[in-house]
């Protein structure tokens, strides 16, 4: 009986490691090479994922370099070499994806840093492993682990991934998720001869429970001010402001005064424009820049709208 649990729980672990691979097909963007890392989908914001990893066995080797493209390209040609037979029983092992460089979070230009480029072992070598010929090759076995992860297009170069490295713990920050602040892994999918559809990620290993949700939130609904447009400056020889009945000089607003549109004026009232003020008045207020133009209109108006004076009484 306590052989039988034994094999079981060894069973059980075998199967919990393998778990960690599977085939490419169970992925959207793993897709070049016929396993991949698989994990559990915890959630998704607008910023990042939070991704659940099973235990994992990587070979790995550390490359010096002041650029981690240096560094990454010196650590591939061990590992690939591992992976072609460099290794005690020269099995020859299909690729894998992700690839992984692990990227100290301090680094100085001036000085180099150390990073750790690391090979997803396949399925059938996750527990059997042959022994790396290549003394600077070693074996990392990843614990079960919540990362968060942000996702990138295009290469995977020193700029870009601390460009969304930077992103990406921004956006912690502001959710106040715990995470280590001490490195952070790049994550490579493609082949150097892919060109199009390229996927990157970069992971940040969390601590503690994973924040799935904004602690800021629910937040008021954002309204947007209306866009205030400017007021439009209009002078008062405008169309708008022009009384119909004045003729001005300008072709878009001309108008001639017809007999039916001249004003009415009688004896009592003097000369008006039509609701404006009496032209030619003493009030130096009442007076205004239109009175000159009222009167040459006034003018060319036809006979019959002429003023008439008022009869003479006769006296007896």
């Amino acid at each position: 009986m306590e052989i039988s649990g034994l094999l079981m729980l060894v069973l059980m672990g075998s199967v919990g490691v393998e778990g960690g691979v599977g085939p490419s097909s169970n992925s959207t963007f793993c897709t070049e090479s016929k396993e991949c890392l698989e994990y559990e989908l915890v959630c998704k914001t607008d910023e990042y994922e939070v991704r659940h990893y099973s235990p994992t066995r990587w070979v790995s080797t550390d490359a010096e370099a002041y650029f981690m493209g240096v560094g990454a390209a010196m650590a591939f040609r061990r590992l690939f070499q591992y992976i072609t037979g460099a290794n005690n029983h020269g099995v020859q092992m299909e690729m894998t994806a992700p690839v992984l460089v692990r990227i100290p979070e301090e680094t100085r230009v001036w000085e180099p840093a150390i990073y750790t480029l690391s090979f997803l072992l396949p399925a059938a070598f996750q527990d059997k492993t042959p022994t790396p010929t290549n003394d600077k090759l070693y074996f990392t076995d990843m614990p079960a682990m919540d990362v968060y992860v942000r996702s990138y297009g295009g290469w995977m170069l020193s700029v870009t991934s601390r460009l969304h490295a930077h992103l990406l713990t921004k956006e912690l920050a502001r959710v106040q998720a715990v995470f280590n602040h001490t490195y952070h892994y790049g994550v490579g999918y493609d082949s150097p001869l892919k060109l199009l559809n390229r996927h990157n990620e970069v992971w940040y290993v969390a601590e503690g429970d994973a924040v799935c949700s904004d602690p800021q939130e629910p937040t008021p609904p954002h309204t947007p001010a209306a866009a205030r447009t400017p007021e439009a400056h209009t002078s008062p020889f405008t169309p708008s402001r022009i009384p119909p009945n004045v003729t001005t000089d300008s072709p878009s607003v001309r108008r001639s005064t017809t007999p039916s549109q001249a004003p009415g004026v009688t004896p009592s009232e003097g000369l008006k424009v039509a609701g404006g003020p009496v032209a030619n008045s003493s009030n130096p207020r009442v007076d205004g820049p239109w009175n000159n133009t009222v009167e040459a209109s006034l003018e060319d108006a036809p006979s019959d709208n002429s003023v008439v004076a008022p009869p003479k009484p006769h006296l007896a």
